[in-house]
């Protein structure tokens, strides 16, 4: 099974190249990246061909013109260039771990959403990051451990590494356990309610309603606890302008029953 890893980005090529970079060292290659990029600049574009020239397996650039913040449409179009029968969703101010893809291939089942989870760094530990490129720690628990104790990240234990067996199955209907950093679904299921609602424009909400979606269309979540973490650079808050308008059409959403979006995907965009 062929996996397409759906990469979010936005005029941020710092923090897209740590997500390449760990991205490009996966144990598991039967996989593409199709970076789902939201009209960053040029600076964007000539990092994605420099790492295409050395990266391992396909990478991928759709890109749309900017036109404020449109994340649903964004990875929709990229959903159209994928080629894999399994998607995995994340965002590019996020780096993984080497057995990223693996972990979420030995998850993955349809009519399943795998939710996996973050570990948050601090805005000294982010900067410093950037200016070594240095992400080998991931792999080590013992500094997890000690990056927490002093506070450069939130927690270490989404890193264990747990089987868990049906504990990942505990809540499938909640939809709230979705971060849109990190999950995970056949494409078959992401097509069968229509992909994700376009009329979700500016910040939030717009993977809570496809979660809730999925679910009202006989899909139930996976927790990835303990299994497939991201790691999350600090930044400022998004403009959430538009947190109210979406968080009411998400509640509409959860009302309703509906399966289908608001404002569907194409087929070509």
């Amino acid at each position: 099974m062929k996996i397409s890893v759906i990469l979010a980005t936005y005029n941020w090529p710092d923090a897209l190249n740590l997500a390449l970079k760990s991205l490009a060292r996966q144990t598991d290659r039967n996989y593409e990246v199709v970076v789902a990029d939201d009209g960053s600049r040029d600076d964007t574009r000539a990092l994605i061909d420099a790492w295409r020239e050395k990266f391992p397996v396909p990478l991928v650039h759709s890109w749309q013109p900017d036109d404020g913040f449109r994340l649903a449409r964004s990875r929709n179009k990229a959903v159209t260039l994928a080629s894999g029968d399994y998607l995995i969703f994340m965002d590019g101010d996020c780096f993984v771990r080497k057995d990223f893809v693996a972990t979420h291939r030995a998850l993955a089942k349809l009519h399943r959403i795998v939710a996996g989870q973050r570990i948050l760094l601090s805005d000294a530990f982010s900067r410093s990051c950037f200016e070594t490129g240095e992400i080998d720690w991931t792999e080590d628990l013992g500094a997890l451990k000690r990056l927490t104790r002093e506070k450069s990240i939130n927690r270490w234990q989404p890193a264990l590494g747990l089987s868990l067996g049906p504990i990942r199955f505990w809540r499938s209907r909640r939809w709230q356990l979705l971060r849109g950093c990190n999950w995970s679904l056949f494409k078959e299921d992401f097509f069968a309610v229509g992909g994700q609602d376009e009329q979700f424009e500016g910040w939030g909400y717009e993977d809570s309603d496809m979660a809730i979606r999925l679910i009202n269309n006989g899909c139930r979540m996976t927790w990835g606890l303990c299994s497939s973490p991201c790691f999350h650079l600090w930044h400022r808050e998004a403009d959430r302008s538009r947190k109210d308008a979406n968080w009411d059409r998400l509640m509409e959403t959860e009302r309703s029953g509906r399966t289908q979006p608001g404002r569907p995907m194409q087929t070509q965009y």
